[in-house]
């Protein structure tokens, strides 16, 4: 398997957008909160977000959704926020619930943050570059 095309069946991916601050904001959030290091990140510009958006037949150019490729499956918006919650485990677990709210309602909340994103949280002019502690979790 190519660099570019990691094998996710042993760690989760999560794709976001790497200039976006809310995006970067939420990565910042989950890293302390996943203790023992089963998700991986990398941005959705990056070659490897490309290959694995491609792998799961997702469009890489103007996506607006943070992707979680979890094996052979991909969640989007907020699919993939209640299956990250689910992973990282308690206390996170219980936003689980949100499984029992229609998905339109769910995703309709998450595009009005995605389409306002860089508008109320601003945008950066490169990719952020991970803590050297924590590098070795981004495959970008």
């Amino acid at each position: 398997m190519a660099d570019s095309d990691p094998d996710t069946s042993e760690h989760p991916v999560v794709l976001f957008d790497g200039v976006c601050n809310l995006c970067n904001g939420v990565v910042s959030f989950l890293i302390p909160r996943d203790p023992e290091g089963q998700l991986r990140f990398a941005s959705l510009q990056s070659e490897v977000g490309r290959a694995l958006l491609a792998r799961h037949h997702l469009p890489a150019d103007d996506l607006e959704t943070v992707v979680l490729v979890d094996g052979d499956s991909a969640y989007t918006k907020s699919d993939a926020a209640i299956r990250i919650a689910e992973l990282l485990g308690w206390p996170y677990r219980l936003l689980t619930v949100g499984w029992a709210v229609p998905r339109g309602v769910r995703d309709g909340l998450y595009d009005l943050v995605a389409e306002n994103r860089y508008e109320w949280f601003g945008r950066k002019d490169q990719c952020m570059v991970p803590d050297e502690d924590v590098s070795h979790r981004f495959l970008d």
